[in-house]
């Protein structure tokens, strides 16, 4: 492996952070743009599981088109539609286009992820691959949504909502030119295994206990990082009374606890491996300690102010960063890299249709309660998620075709 696998992170870093700030322009600017538009609650609800509800059917799409098309080809063709779909959200003129547009947006950025895991794969060794994938995945996208909220509301303030969004999407079109100038293939793939192996067939991945563990831990606890995702901004605004200048200037603090942690989480699993520790401790360790912090977030209830309400749900993004960059590294470790971005697809659609079904929910629990029931739910997500883990994954080792 040669210096150039950091350059590699850095692009994967740079593809995970644009597709978070590409999708937070809209819930960072969703009060505005709902009061333009006279778009309520549900309608705006619909939309986000639009944009969902696509991203979880092409994880799975998108990460077997990344399997066999290559890294280079299909991470960049990703990242090339959702720009194409980005830029036509300054066209929107009602509940609509809005819904159509989040739907092409969810169906391009469906394969971010799982070319960003199998590139992080190919490149780095098991001794720096978490601390890779913290910087490639949850680090980026952390980022991404670190620098949404302060710029897309400065960026709107000058050019209005309609221009954050070409904005955004100009930034990916020079995203996309300098990912095919710059990346290359691998020549040696930093596993056990050559980059020319063929993807595992669909039949003999769902047959592994381990791929159905992992699919049922992430349709648990994937709800609350959408619910942070695109919530925030509301409930802010409805609940505490935020301005969107308040909303700029606290939204962005769970998320950049979360990258962060994602360094850290990534670095102290490495850390435990070089150690003498075992794959499997290591990682398990890091995600149970991630997984018990979180209830802490529920405090945000009764916080006596926006701000500490902002600072107590920051308390379970820092426990995501732990927890995730873990559990993607968990991936890598027990699969091959032709199979990497199959299995990050499954899982993400897992996640995905289980965020598709909690935004419908939300909105109306929302209408109808309060978020008080949402937050709760958060807090308790992640421990029952570790328990699935921990049963259907009682060992991680490279797992065999044939096993």
């Amino acid at each position: 492996m040669t210096r150039f696998r950091w350059v590699v992170a850095g692009l994967m870093f740079f593809a995970t952070a644009l597709s978070f700030f590409d999708r937070q322009v809209l819930s960072v600017l969703a009060p505005r743009i709902l009061a333009d538009l006279r778009i309520g609650n549900v309608e705006y609800s619909n939309a986000v599981s639009a944009f969902t509800l696509a991203y979880s059917v092409m994880f799975t799409l998108g990460g077997r088109m990344i399997d066999f098309w290559g890294t280079r080809a299909g991470l960049g063709v990703a990242v090339a539609f959702w720009t194409v779909a980005s830029l036509l959200h300054a066209m929107v003129r009602g509940a609509g286009d809005l819904t159509v547009y989040r739907f092409l947006l969810g169906v391009g950025e469906g394969g971010c992820f799982p070319g960003a895991a199998r590139g992080i794969l190919e490149w780095f060794p098991a001794r720096e691959r978490a601390l890779a994938m913290g910087i490639a995945t949850t680090g980026g996208s952390a980022m991404g949504a670190v620098l949404a909220p302060p710029l897309i509301v400065w960026v709107s303030s000058v050019v209005g909502w309609r221009g954050a969004f070409l904005v955004t999407g100009a930034i990916g079109v020079v995203w996309v030119v300098l990912w095919f100038l710059l990346y290359r293939t691998p020549a040696v793939v930093a596993s056990t295994v050559s980059s020319a192996e063929k993807p595992w067939p669909m039949g003999r991945l769902l047959a592994r206990k381990e791929v159905w563990g992992l699919l049922l831990a992430r349709f648990v606890f994937d709800p609350v990082f959408y619910f942070y995702m695109f919530w925030i901004p509301q409930y802010l605004s409805r609940e505490r009374g935020a301005s969107l200048e308040q909303i700029g200037r606290l939204a962005w603090i769970p998320f950049l606890t979360l990258g962060v942690s994602s360094l850290l989480g990534g670095a102290l699993s490495d850390s435990l491996v070089r150690r003498g520790w075992t794959i499997g401790r290591a990682r398990k360790t890091v995600m149970t300690a991630a997984a018990l912090l979180t209830p802490v977030s529920m405090l945000a209830m009764v916080a006596p102010d926006a701000f500490w309400a902002v600072v107590l749900m920051a308390v379970l993004m820092f426990a995501h960063g732990f927890w995730m960059t873990n559990y993607m590294t968990l991936i890598g470790d027990l699969f091959p890299a032709a199979s990497v971005g199959t299995v990050v697809g499954l899982t993400g659609t897992a996640g995905g249709l289980a965020g598709f079904a909690s935004s419908l929910a939300i909105g109306r629990i929302v209408e109808a309660l309060s978020f008080g029931p949402v937050l709760i739910a958060c807090g308790v997500l992640y421990p029952v998620g570790l328990v699935v883990l921990l049963v259907t994954i009682p060992r991680v080792e490279r797992l065999e075709v044939n096993g």
